[in-house]
């Protein structure tokens, strides 16, 4: 009996490695996103969680694979945006909210029922899910939220075996971060040397946390920073 994993947004950065963490474990994988994940024996559920009625087609994937062992939902997929909380406008917020926020409050009611002893829910926050910058008001917003709902689910959870955490990466290398970077090495530099290792994180370091997160339960209701140490500015 093998163990089952449901990651949104796993068809690049954290979220592919950690699908390719979890099928070195052998558990079965499913990445709901747009695109397809690469690693291999991944089941690819092609959904926009920004538009609604993905619903089914993610139900039936989790329970094509009920019964086999634990289920963990890792809530990965996010919009980041570059946007101001004095400026932007009712429809972005409410966009960038239907899949940081919305999405992951679904998937969390049709996994319910398939939740055994010693399954988990799983939320990729960030480090601006406790402070923020400027630029990217609907991001640190989310994030904040998506902590408060995690906080909500290790209460809601009280008795049933099942565990939760949050997850908050610092400067990842990911293909969000690059292009939020842009093409000059400096600003890459730049950011890199606010970490107190001075590099930036690598996806697989943050996979394995999840994995971590997934198989111990201790960790209920924790919020874990990864930033290899920020520098504080």
């Amino acid at each position: 009996m093998s163990d089952q994993v449901l990651i949104t947004g796993a068809s690049r950065g954290i979220g592919r490695a950690a699908a390719e963490r979890f099928r070195k474990e052998g558990w079965r994988v499913i990445n709901v996103s747009r695109s397809p994940c690469t690693v291999p024996d991944v089941v690819n559920v092609p959904v926009d969680l920004a538009v609604p009625g993905w619903e089914p087609a993610v139900e039936k994937a989790l329970r094509d694979g009920a019964g086999q062992g634990r289920l963990s939902v890792i809530h990965n997929a996010a919009l980041y945006e570059h946007d101001d909380a004095l400026t932007m406008d009712a429809d972005h917020l409410r966009r960038v909210l239907e899949v940081n926020v919305v999405a992951p409050l679904v998937l969390n009611r049709l996994a319910r029922p398939l939740l055994t002893d010693g399954s988990s829910l799983l939320y990729v926050a960030s480090t601006l899910g406790e402070k923020a910058v400027k630029g990217v008001a609907s991001y640190v917003t989310t994030k904040h939220a998506l902590i408060g709902m995690m906080r909500a689910t290790c209460q809601d959870l009280a008795g049933t075996q099942v565990h939760t955490a949050a997850v908050c990466p610092g400067f990842t290398d990911t293909e969000m971060l690059r292009e939020h970077l842009g093409a000059d090495p400096a600003v890459r530099a730049s950011v890199a040397g606010m970490t107190t290792f001075g590099r930036l994180i690598n996806p697989e370091e943050i996979a394995n946390v999840l994995y971590l997160c997934a198989t111990t339960p201790v960790l209920n209701g924790a919020v874990i920073h990864a930033n290899l140490g920020q520098i504080e500015r």
